[in-house]
């Protein structure tokens, strides 16, 4: 996959890391049910080809490990993205995995910097909680996923740590959480396709 695609300017933007493409398909699944809570509240639909997705860093030799979490060529790709998304002002920006969520923390300065091990399951449903209940859209808003689901898309022995239900579809319970956010702020998000087909730059009046 190369470094980027979609459109810098774009409300919505995915970062992933580079060690897992497989991020796309976990994030798919999320989109579609995104896509489908929206039709059936809205009629309409968000143009996906604009999404901006983006690794972290350039290459995968460059993603820390637990001997050399952060060097200084992951600290220039950190300033590169600051100054990318000062620039382009995103509303909602999606990490994909534990080092993706850190990264993103780091490029505007949340505190306290933490290592690898620190995000577990558990720690980013809490964290995706967080993200949801004090979304801002006047800011960018960071909302971690995860890179990988298992195979029954619920989390360790039936417990969904991001539904906090035992049992609960991972994909459903977050695609809903994230489509009520968008739902509610349409009118400030230029992410609709109008009947035409087009992007309909004005949002969706209610």
């Amino acid at each position: 996959m190369k470094r980027e695609s979609g459109e810098k300017n774009y409300p919505i933007w995915v970062v992933m890391n580079p060690k897992h493409p497989i991020s796309h398909e976990n994030w798919t699944p999320i989109l579609d049910e995104i896509q489908d809570r929206v039709y059936r509240e809205m009629n309409t639909r968000i143009e996906t080809a604009n999404i901006y997705f983006r690794n972290a860093v350039s290459e995968s030799r460059l993603v820390p490990n637990t001997l050399n979490w952060w060097g200084p060529e992951v600290a220039k790709e950190i300033e590169l993205f600051k100054k990318i998304a000062f620039e382009n002002k995103p509303k909602m920006i999606f990490s994909l995995g534990a080092f993706a969520f850190e990264f993103l923390r780091r490029v505007f300065e949340i505190k306290p910097e933490k290592g690898p091990k620190a995000w577990s399951n558990s720690n980013l449903g809490d964290e995706f909680e967080r993200a949801i209940e004090n979304f801002d859209i006047n800011k960018a808003n960071i909302i971690p996923l995860l890179h990988r689901v298992g195979a029954n898309s619920s989390f360790i022995e039936g417990h969904n740590y991001f539904g906090r239900k035992s049992g609960e579809n991972y994909y459903t319970y977050v695609g809903a959480k994230l489509a009520e956010i968008i739902i509610q702020h349409k009118d400030y998000l230029s992410i609709w396709i109008d009947n035409s087909g087009s992007l309909n730059n004005s949002g969706i009046s209610p």
